[in-house]
Formats: C-alpha cells, sequence, structure tokens
C-alpha cells in the first residue's frame, strides 16, 4: 500500500468540526482490515461481535481479553490509514479501574491498537480517567449495551423513556469530561442521538441511531450481506455475500467432483 496519513483520534475530532462523517466498519482478521483500510474507512473496530460473527456464540459474554488481543494484532498488520479500535471485553474492566487499566494497557502494547472501547457510562468514569491520563484513548458506548444484555432481557431500543433518555445525556457529557475522545450511540431514538450528538465537543459514532450523529458504525458482515437471518431495520446490506458465496463454493465442489478442476493450466 502506499503511504497515507494514519487516522487519529485528532483526526476525527477535526472530521467533526468540519462536518465531515466518519466511515467505521467491525473487522477481525488482516484480510478485511486491509480491505477496508482501502476503502477509505476511517475506523476499524475489533468490535466483541467476532463473538457473534467468528466464533458463534449467541451473544458478545464469551470473547476473552486473549482472543481480542488475538484478532487485534490481526487486523492491525493489514491496516495503514485506519484507526484501529479495540473493544474491551465482558469482565476485562468491570471489576475495578486497575484491572481496566492494566487490560487497556495490554491490547494497547500488544496489538498496536490506536485506542480502546469500553460500554457504559458514569461507573467507568474513574477508569476513563486512568487510561486517558496514562496516553491511552479511550472510546464509549452507550445506548444498547450487548455486554449487559441479560440484564436488559433482549436488544429493544435504549433511551424511549425520559429517565433513560436523560442518563444517556449525562452519561455522554461525563464520559466527555472524562476524556473519552469518541462514542458509540447504539439503537436509541434518532433524535435523542442528534440532542446528545450536538451537546458534545466530541464525536458520536451510531448504529441504530439514526443520521445526526458524526458517523457510521456496521458490523461488517450485516454490511456485505453475510448474515443470512439478521435482518435489523439499521442494517443497510451493500451486497449479497452469503448467496454468492454459496454459489462460488457449490461451483467448485461441482469442479471438484466432476474433475474440471485443476486444469492443465492449473497444474505445474
Amino acid at each position: 500500500m502506499s503511504q497515507a496519513k494514519r487516522v487519529t483520534t485528532r483526526t476525527l475530532q477535526e472530521m467533526k468540526e468540519k462536518g465531515e462523517r466518519i466511515a467505521a466498519l467491525t473487522a477481525y482478521d488482516a484480510i478485511m482490515g486491509n480491505l477496508f483500510d482501502r476503502a477509505g474507512i476511517d475506523v476499524i473496530l475489533v468490535g466483541d461481535s467476532v463473538a457473534n460473527v467468528v466464533q458463534g456464540h449467541e451473544t458478545t459474554l464469551p470473547v476473552t481479553l486473549d482472543e481480542i488481543i488475538y484478532h487485534t494484532k490481526a487486523v492491525t498488520r493489514g491496516v495503514e490509514r485506519a484507526m484501529v479500535v479495540a473493544d474491551l471485553p465482558f469482565m476485562s474492566f468491570q471489576i475495578s479501574a486497575d484491572d481496566a487499566f492494566r487490560n487497556a494497557g495490554r491490547i494497547m502494547k500488544e496489538t498496536l491498537a490506536g485506542a480502546v472501547k469500553l460500554e457504559g457510562g458514569k461507573e467507568n468514569l474513574e477508569s476513563v480517567r486512568r487510561m486517558t491520563a496514562a496516553g491511552i484513548p479511550v472510546m464509549g458506548h452507550l445506548g444498547l449495551q450487548p455486554q449487559s444484555i441479560h440484564l436488559y432481557g433482549g436488544y429493544r431500543p435504549r433511551g424511549k423513556e425520559e429517565e433513560e433518555a436523560d442518563m444517556i445525556v449525562a452519561d455522554a457529557m461525563a464520559l466527555q469530561e472524562a476524556g473519552a475522545f469518541c462514542i458509540v450511540l447504539e439503537k436509541i431514538p434518532a433524535d435523542l442521538a442528534s440532542q446528545v450528538t450536538s451537546s458534545l465537543t466530541i464525536p458520536t459514532i451510531g448504529i441504530g441511531a439514526g443520521a445526526g450523529c458524526d458517523g457510521q458504525i456496521l458490523v461488517y458482515a450485516d454490511m456485505l450481506g453475510l448474515t443470512i437471518d439478521f435482518h435489523p431495520r439499521f442494517v443497510r446490506r451493500y451486497d449479497s455475500f452469503a448467496e454468492r458465496a454459496l454459489n462460488a463454493a457449490g461451483q467448485y465442489a461441482a469442479d471438484v467432483k466432476d474433475g474440471t478442476f485443476p486444469n492443465e493450466d492449473e497444474s505445474y
């Protein structure tokens, strides 16, 4: 790849100030990280959604810190320009600020990621302050928090009631004051996401939170149409990779079985 200026926290801040939208996607390996980087994606999140997309789990809870580090190391090897952000998985930051600080430090040191992300608001402020004071950029995550899905009892949108909406606004302000450089807003009403975005000086990245955020993120498997039975309203499918992969693999199997692959030109 040709040399390109790396996206940093300052880049994202300047994009917000200029009104330039931030394009973000997840990735879990070097190939997809490289493709999305070449495509001009600004932020690549090594999300704990790897538990669902790659590992086949129903929730994000089973993925471990070591697994996040493994996948983040793979992604950073394929990326030159985009900011790579690694999720702090379930129970890697909830026990104590010391734990959160230590685990975030491991991610930064071992993976060469540009930042970490953690779910939650006021309960994490000490952790965010510790990390940012030590030079670890922190991305927040409010609204629907998949690591708390058993507490919520489902994946319904958050912030529809006034009390919860007020809490999301307050948590966003508190995260900003604690040093977070960006906040993901997941599955909250569009007007609430716009309110949070306009009240913050740091950028917001939405997923199922309307067009009023400073940027958008999707799980790449959903965006490419690799997921067959998952059709949330906030996902726009830009391709039908599942169908095309099935057809390609089926044709390959047929060619192997009938002896037409490999042919003479494909042999040594």
